[in-house]
């Protein structure tokens, strides 16, 4: 919950490639200070089975810019096998390169004190978009 010494951050995933929450996915917090000063990591979460990280730590007093970055590269690797255990006897997928093309997300942006940041992240194996959600 932010006050209004500081902000406060939430954010889901949605696969856009399954139109699913993304479940699973490890998501750390850092946070720093000002634009030069060094990151501090806060902690992390997993998203849940509705694709959001309810439990992420609080900002410091004083936080000025925050960093999520989504382990998403395990996610996918996770989905690809149970889809080939879902489709034992389909033919190998013909594009045999990597499985994902982004194996991490990272998304920095500015806070202010007193304001909640909603960071929705719209993933897929090639491509993802991120906005100021509500």
């Amino acid at each position: 919950m932010s006050t209004s010494t500081t902000a406060s951050v939430s954010t889901h995933i949605l696969d856009t490639s399954v139109g699913r929450p993304a479940e699973g996915v490890a998501v750390q917090l850092s946070a720093r200070s000002r634009r030069a000063a060094d990151w501090q990591a806060l902690g992390g979460s997993a998203t849940d089975a509705d694709g959001r990280c309810k439990d992420l730590p609080a900002l410091p007093e004083g936080t000025t810019h925050v960093r999520l970055d989504f382990a998403v590269e395990p996610y996918f690797e996770k989905s690809a096998n149970q889809k080939a255990d879902a489709q034992q006897d389909a033919p190998a997928n013909r594009d045999s390169g990597a499985g994902v093309f982004f194996p991490e997300v990272a998304i920095t942006f500015a806070v202010v004190p007193g304001e909640h940041y909603h960071v929705p992240l719209l993933l897929n194996p090639f491509g993802y978009s991120v906005y100021r959600g509500s």
